[in-house]
């Protein structure tokens, strides 16, 4: 019972460690650059011809979660129609259609990056 009292307050404080030395480290590089006149617009991205985060992250997690979706309906229909092992045809059809998903989701991104 004591653990979790313990254990919760730990994982908090590694976010908020990891999170605190990202964000003062990066503060302190651009300072340091700041004070030896480089120039501020090294920090902003604004002409780079890369798709946003957000876009690629939303469009490979979609595939994802859909690929994953049709392999448990392709699982079903393999293990009640053609009576294929239920473990078999479930976790092989996850598998493959992430994979796939996955794949589809990789060649979109790199297509969203050429646009």
């Amino acid at each position: 019972m004591g653990s979790e009292v313990i254990i919760v307050p730990i994982m908090f404080g590694v976010f908020f460690g990891i999170a605190y030395l990202y964000f003062t480290t990066r503060n302190k590089e651009r300072l340091a650059l700041i004070e030896k006149g480089v120039d501020a617009s090294i920090f902003l991205k604004k002409d780079s011809k890369t798709a946003p985060v957000w876009k690629m992250f939303i469009l490979n997690s979609s595939l994802l979660l859909m690929s994953i979706g049709l392999g448990v309906f392709i699982g079903a229909i393999l293990h009640y129609q053609f009576g294929v092992i239920e473990d078999i045809a479930y976790t092989g059809t996850i598998f493959l259609t992430s994979g796939i998903g996955l794949f589809v989701g990789f060649n979109l991104t790199r297509k969203l990056e050429k646009e």
